[in-house]
């Protein structure tokens, strides 16, 4: 109101000053307008810095919550299960790789506490443009994560699921994404027919090719091993049993594969009781391989042979 009445004053003096009081309105009009101006740079209510940060274009990024799904199943067939439990265990662990359409890597996460009320619920800010980001969440353990060579492989390999996610980041895109991860791992289930001996101490299994890893970029099976024997420690409850069975998971490539196991049984002074072995046991992701025979009775080497009868799962006899 100040300005506007010393305005009115200057507008009714003579003609002589009307020069100088044009310059006098003039700036009085810049200071009005800086006056009413408000200062974009600074937090507004309700806002943080980091909210109205000032960024060039190619920097801006938009939030974005990811909801992991997938088909984790109970004996591998679908359930209704809370996110992130397959056969009845809960994941354990949930990385996520966000790369540009470059190839390059721009951010990644790792969540460990399957406890958190985030887990499989990751949070990002995606730049604008295109991205891959990469999702795999397993429960198995020794994990070793190489962003050089696009892989991670397990010291023991458990049930694991993965994603390639294409996402196009643009203002308008919806920040909220549900994710259904695919299992990338096969498993050879054995079930042994007979009673498990007094003095058996392990069971070993070798398959002549074997995946611990895979290429998260290319979906490949990775760290593959030759003849490298897996051991399962035989309880003392299980004395006796003859339902007794082990499970051995691994990466396969997308295609039927084969290779040949050998099973066997020692005892404490790893002296041999009993062993079998499987030729040319086909594997493919998401499929479990099985076979039953006797173990703990067999006194030299066996074959096992494909049934040549397949339903959800591929089983034989030996």
């Amino acid at each position: 109101m100040f300005i506007f009445a010393v305005l009115k004053t200057l507008i009714t003096k003579n003609k002589s000053t009307m020069r100088k009081q044009t310059i006098i309105i003039a700036a009085m009009a810049v200071c009005l307008a800086a006056c009413e101006k408000v200062d974009l740079s600074e937090p507004q209510s309700g806002e943080t810095a980091a909210d109205v940060s000032e960024v060039s274009p190619s920097e801006k990024t938009k939030k974005f919550t990811f909801t992991l799904k997938g088909d984790f199943s109970d004996n591998w067939k679908p359930v209704t299960r809370a996110y992130l439990q397959a056969d009845g265990r809960d994941l354990t662990d949930v990385w996520v790789l966000d790369y540009d359409a470059e190839g390059n890597l721009l951010q990644q996460l790792h969540q460990s506490d399957n406890t958190a009320e985030d887990f499989g619920k990751p949070v990002m800010q995606l730049k604008y443009g295109s991205h891959h980001v990469y999702f795999i969440a397993s429960r198995g353990s020794g994990a070793t994560l190489n962003t050089e060579t696009k892989t991670i492989t397990f010291s023991k390999v458990l049930d694991t699921f993965y994603k390639d996610y294409e996402v196009s980041v643009v203002s308008t895109s919806n920040g909220n994404r549900a994710v259904t991860l695919d299992r990338i791992v096969t498993r050879l289930r054995l079930f042994f027919t007979d009673a498990v001996a007094e003095n058996a101490a392990t069971i070993n299994i070798t398959p002549a090719t074997w995946h611990y890893g895979f290429n998260y970029a290319t979906g490949a099976a990775a760290d593959t091993k030759t003849n490298y024997t897996t051991t399962i420690n035989i309880p003392s409850t299980s004395i006796g049993s003859t339902t007794e069975s082990a499970n051995l998971y691994g990466f396969s490539p997308a295609t039927e594969w084969t290779t040949d196991v050998v099973i066997n049984s020692k005892t404490s002074s790893n002296t041999i009781i009993g062993q079998a072995t499987i030729e040319n046991a086909p594997f493919l992701p998401n499929r479990v391989t099985e076979y039953s025979g006797p173990l703990f009775s067999a006194g030299g080497t066996m074959t096992m042979s494909l049934n040549t009868t397949w339903n959800e799962s591929v089983q034989g006899t030996w």
